[in-house]
């Protein structure tokens, strides 16, 4: 489709012109650690597949993989990070996580992650891939709603949950890409009737086309630092 080769020159720009200013290397393997919209993103048009789109022109041999499953929270990246993260060598991991222990709490039959869990989680998940060597970004996790200026149900939770990511980013020293801040300043620019979803997110969290190319350029511009 035209948009997405529009799209996919885009992102080109956005890492460089040429290979000499690339942060990645040809050999690299990234590992997207996350729950369902992680699991969707490996899709045509997911953010994962236009990840790779972008990167692989440049980048022939760069490996990417998905390492997302629906209704995942830190607790279980937690129960599987030595399986589906560790065992596959990765040099980069990407954690997006965040939704559903928050989501989780309003959901019958679940159980949504408190906050001192959620926390030490994220921080036994980033020690164990730092131990190998490997570069890590956390993402905050983005909507549950689309809604302007805090009218969503979840809102302040979400945004105590994305302050804990930050957190526990600046502790470890590693990268964030901070995409509760995107979609947050996209929404309020692009949300002129103030939807409760369908911009960035079909369903209020799970992502549209545009939710989607609005995360592969937050990422790409993370990956290239």
């Amino acid at each position: 489709m035209i948009w997405r080769a529009i799209f996919i020159f885009t992102l080109l720009s956005l890492v460089s012109c040429s290979s000499r200013y690339f942060a990645l290397r040809n050999n690299d393997r990234i590992v997207f650690f996350g729950d369902s919209i992680t699991q969707m993103g490996v899709k045509p048009n997911g953010y994962i597949a236009l990840i790779k789109d972008s990167l692989s022109r440049e980048l022939p041999s760069i490996e990417i993989i998905g390492a997302g499953i629906g209704g995942n929270k830190v607790p279980d990246l937690q129960a599987r990070i030595d399986s589906d993260v560790i065992a596959k060598n990765p040099t980069i991991v990407v954690i997006y996580i965040g939704i559903n222990d928050v989501w989780h709490f309003i959901t019958p039959g679940r159980v949504g992650t408190p906050k001192d869990k959620y926390e030490a989680g994220l921080e036994e998940i980033i020690g164990k891939i730092q131990k190998t060597g490997a570069r890590v970004i956390l993402c905050t996790p983005t909507v549950i709603g689309e809604k302007k200026n805090g009218k969503n149900q979840l809102d302040a939770q979400l945004d105590e949950y994305s302050g804990i990511s930050r957190r526990v980013a600046q502790k470890t020293k590693i990268e964030l890409c901070d995409l509760r801040n995107a979609f947050v300043s996209y929404l309020k620019m692009h949300n002129p009737h103030n939807a409760e979803k369908g911009i960035l997110t079909v369903d209020k969290a799970h992502l549209s086309d545009k939710g989607n190319r609005l995360v592969a350029e937050e990422l790409l511009k993370a990956l290239k630092q």
